[in-house]
């Protein structure tokens, strides 16, 4: 019955002169039809009216045949589509119209994913220049998926064959050729290949890509520098790509920049990119030999976390908390004795009385310095994590609380982290016990209304329940008051979730 209605329909779209409204029946048609059982119903039916359509200038019509194309190609498996759909798509690239061409690499996407059809791909080499063109297209969310289905085809040597040892490669660097955007573009592309493998690396290494790249990262343009370093940052996360960028000496190079960045009136373009990339490497490696091979990081952080810019010293708050987010982290900041001190200070201050983006900023930094996982709660670890909350101010808890109370939800939410960073360790089980009415504050269901606000708090309450010290330190009847807040919590946000969900079958 599904069946012949599709193959009515597509004669009368065959013959209709303005064909609107038949396009918008078997729109409906298909979509009333389950996917699973669509495949069956459109066995032997021929769509090339529809994919002719796609060639005209009213977008109503366009936007209605990619809608049926796209339902049509789910119902096809992706063999199906690499052996009788190529054509089709590879016209689809090249269409005037970005959501013809969205549809299109959408398609080769699902195919990339699938070994058998990749292999169809992989064979024609018109469809892949056509994708690498698209990177080069205005619109992003084109780039976007081109970006993606050549990345993902590249996750096999056949695919890196085909892209780097073939003339596909001369294509990417016309494509390159087109601006600065589209260049890093293909930048972007290429770090992602990079990543996968020592041996994707490879490739893109000897396909001259990254060395250019790398050139980038010391050009006079410093808007280039600064997106340089964004990608130089990506291609770190990978063991084999951090490697490769110290073979290549570029650590070096970029703390020579961090060094240099006084004297130079523009630094503050790439500055912050440069510290990200250090604390990303801390944090892959180890904080403690990137801070004492590149000294200039650490003294850089610590000068941006006084200075009076306001994305210098977001920039260094969260580095420092991705720092101190890790023991060894924690240990090299304590190191530095009175400087970080006066970090600590600094960073409370912005906490208490900044704008509300820097005072999130430091409550997060705050909350991670101060976190120790059951595990890492040696006695030197503890002394140390409770000196630091000390030197927050002459009444942290106070302070804190007068956060927690703020109505902002993310000043609330963030002031409840710290007290759920400290909730694990005796010294922070103590210290909520002697505050005056903090049981009462934490038990209190009237403040934070909002769901973030109501996850913020049950999960301190949760972190002090599991806590095996914290029964004993706080006594039973707080211990006991907390378990049944956590169970009646709990049985709210069940209920609430069923309710919101009934029906919805």
């Amino acid at each position: 019955m599904a069946a012949s209605n599709i193959e009515r329909l597509l004669a009368e779209i065959s013959s209709a002169e303005d064909p609107i409204e038949e396009l918008q029946s078997l729109k409906a048609a298909l979509l009333s039809i389950p996917l699973d059982a669509l495949t069956e119903s459109l066995t032997g039916q021929r769509f090339d009216a529809i994919f002719f359509l796609l060639n005209s200038t009213q977008r109503e019509q366009v936007e209605l045949c990619v809608d049926i194309i796209e339902r049509i190609l789910m119902a096809h498996s992706t063999v199906d589509l690499a052996e009788n759909y190529r054509d089709e798509l590879q016209e689809g690239l090249t269409h005037p119209n970005e959501t013809v061409k969205i549809l299109a690499l959408t398609q080769i996407g699902r195919m990339v994913e699938h070994p058998d059809a990749v292999t169809e791909i992989l064979n024609d080499h018109d469809i892949l220049e056509a994708v690498i063109r698209c990177i080069g297209e205005e619109k992003m969310a084109v780039a976007k998926l081109a970006i993606q289905s050549l990345s993902m085809m590249s996750h096999s040597k056949p695919g890196l064959e085909k892209l780097f040892h073939s003339d596909l490669l001369k294509a990417m660097k016309d494509v390159m050729a087109t601006s600065d955007i589209v260049r890093y573009r293909i930048y972007e592309l290429v770090v992602e290949i990079s990543g996968v493998s020592p041996i994707s690396l490879g490739y893109c290494a000897n396909s001259n890509f990254i060395s250019q790249l790398l050139g980038e990262l010391t050009g006079d343009d410093v808007l280039i520098r600064a997106t340089a370093i964004e990608m130089v940052t990506n291609l770190a996360h990978s063991q084999h790509g951090r490697q490769y960028l110290a073979q290549q000496g570029i650590m070096d190079k970029c703390s020579n920049m961090i060094r240099d960045a006084d004297t130079d009136p523009l630094s503050s373009l790439y500055l912050p990119g440069l510290i990200k990339f250090f604390g990303n490497l801390a944090i892959m490696d180890s904080p403690q030999q990137v801070c004492e091979n590149y000294p200039a990081f650490q003294n850089k952080v610590f000068e941006m976390a006084l200075d009076p810019d306001p994305v210098m010293i977001g920039v260094a708050l969260d580095t420092l908390g991705l720092l101190g987010s890790t023991v060894e982290g924690k240990q090299v900041l304590q190191k530095t004795g009175e400087k970080f001190k006066a970090v600590l200070l600094k960073m409370s201050q912005h906490a208490s009385s900044g704008a509300t983006e820097l005072r999130v900023h430091s409550l997060d930094a705050i909350s991670q310095l101060l976190t120790l996982q059951p595990e890492q709660q040696t006695e030197a670890l503890l002394a140390l994590t409770e000196s630091w909350f000390h030197l927050l101010s002459n009444q942290p808890m106070e302070m804190i609380r007068e956060i927690s109370a703020q109505p902002f939800p993310e000043l609330h939410c963030q002031g409840l982290g710290i007290f759920t960073a400290i909730a694990t360790q005796p010294w922070g089980q103590r210290l909520m016990i002697s505050t005056p009415g903090f049981m009462e504050f934490i038990l209190d269901r009237s403040t934070g209304q909002t769901k973030e606000a109501k996850d913020a708090k049950f999960e301190l309450v949760e972190t002090l329940v599991c806590s095996s010290t914290a029964e004993k330190i706080v006594g039973s009847q707080h211990y006991i008051s907390l378990k049944t807040f956590l169970r009646e919590e709990s049985y709210h946000v069940s209920a609430v979730a069923a309710v919101s969900t009934e029906g919805t079958d």
